[in-house]
């Protein structure tokens, strides 16, 4: 098993931003990563506390994500942090390494993680 992070900004909060922009981020973490759908274990959604009309996990399911552990959980407030950002950790049953994996960070949420841009 191996895990996966992902985070991507949304633009407003609205039902169709937040599931729209989550399943953005979703299928390109399938896609960087060659997931099939079936090998997918569970996943933890965060949102920050400026997105409240929709949970992120509803994309998930409208992907057909159905036999996965899927759970949303607000993100810890940090003071200058990020606004308006879904982050995602993914748990994959395959057989591959760790290192191997491949994050995906998108919008303003790159700034997360300046270390994986340009990989």
């Amino acid at each position: 098993m191996v895990s996966i992070r992902g985070a991507i900004t949304v633009d407003n909060n609205t039902k169709e931003d937040i599931i729209n922009e989550t399943k953005l981020l979703l299928e390109e973490i399938l896609k960087r990563n060659n997931i099939n759908i079936d090998e997918i274990i569970s996943i933890i959604f965060t949102a920050t506390d400026d997105l409240t009309a929709a949970y992120p996990a509803i994309a998930a399911r409208e992907l057909g994500i159905v036999n996965a552990s899927l759970l949303c959980v607000s993100e810890m407030h940090v003071e200058n942090s990020l606004d308006k950002c879904i982050r995602i950790m993914m748990h994959i049953q395959q057989e591959v390494l760790q290192k191997d994996m491949r994050h995906v960070y998108l919008k303003k949420a790159e700034s997360l993680r300046p270390d994986l841009l340009n990989k």
